[in-house]
């Protein structure tokens, strides 16, 4: 994606990157926009980089990407939709998506349950959280879904040679 300056429309709450420190982007100023993936947007304001969440993104004069599936006739929960609500999660700061990033380590499908074991690039990443509610958020979306536990984990600590041979190349890497 081209990055572009867009004007806010509305005041719009974000968080900032990498701390996940909330903020609030006022109305009337203009903010450079550097990532459109999975229904998020990064953002640069004030020299910070931030994410505005996809219910916002008329804020910033876009439309929000829904997630939607159909519920499949066995009644039971999807793996195929549970590995495509997982890589519609994007990191903010790469445009690749958390299960081509190697950071779900290991999911697991007990009736209406969903469990999943998954990291982060750096232990430190205040973006944590916000990326366990999107991985929670998407995953409550797929039809059956009850309960999403998601378990936050450091070992084995990431490394790139975790990502996909695609992911790697898509950030020259390989």
């Amino acid at each position: 994606m081209e990055r572009r300056l867009v004007p806010t429309s509305r005041e719009v709450e974000a968080r900032l990157v990498p701390t996940g420190d909330p903020i609030t982007i006022p109305s009337g100023v203009f903010v450079t926009l550097t990532q459109t993936l999975g229904g998020t947007y990064t953002v640069i304001y004030e020299g910070n980089m931030a994410r505005i969440d996809g219910q916002d993104a008329d804020a910033i004069g876009l439309i929000p990407e829904v997630l939607e599936f159909k519920p499949p006739a066995n009644g039971q929960i999807s793996h195929d939709q549970i590995t495509q609500a997982l890589c519609s999660v994007y990191d903010p700061e790469i445009p690749v998506n958390i299960v081509d990033l190697g950071l779900i380590y290991k999911y697991s499908i007990d009736e209406k349950n969903v469990n999943i074991c998954m990291t982060l690039t750096a232990p430190g990443c205040g973006m944590g959280p916000v990326l366990v509610q999107d991985v929670e958020k998407r995953l409550n979306a797929v039809p059956y879904v009850e309960n999403v536990n998601v378990e936050l984990v450091f070992d084995p600590p990431w490394s790139r040679d975790m990502m996909s041979e695609e992911a790697q190349l898509e950030l020259g890497l390989f």
